[in-house]
């Protein structure tokens, strides 16, 4: 069972940058796929981005391409969300979530992951 650990939220202005930090108990995270999710207040969660087992692959929702970017350090066993140009509607809970790359690939879908963090809070200050 992995056990994830999510850091690094905070306040910020808009336009300032945060990067999140997810570590993980299994020292196989190459085990996983991994995705970041985020939920604001009244609204469902929702999928921010997703990176293959090997990093070699990265998906994005619209609302953040170009903004954000996901990588990962399996030595590390740390999934890392770089956030920059940030904005108010980015306010959300952050999560990050694991599934095993040997049932299937990175997934959009909230429902397909198996793991989850905590959360850590992400306020962007208009």
């Amino acid at each position: 069972q992995v056990q994830l650990a999510e850091s690094g939220g905070g306040l910020v202005q808009t336009g300032g940058s945060l990067r999140l930090s997810c570590a993980a108990s299994e020292r196989s995270l190459s085990n996983y796929n991994m995705g970041w999710f985020r939920q604001a207040p009244g609204k469902e969660r929702e999928f921010v981005a997703g990176i293959r087992w090997n990093g070699l692959n990265s998906y994005y929702a619209d609302s953040v391409k170009g903004r954000f970017t996901i990588s990962r350090d399996n030595a590390r066993n740390t999934v890392y969300l770089q956030m920059s140009s940030l904005k108010p509607e980015d306010t959300a809970i952050y999560y990050c979530a694991a599934k095993s790359r040997f049932v299937s690939g990175v997934s959009y879908s909230s429902k397909d992951y198996n793991y989850w963090g905590q959360g850590t809070q992400v306020t962007v200050s208009s």
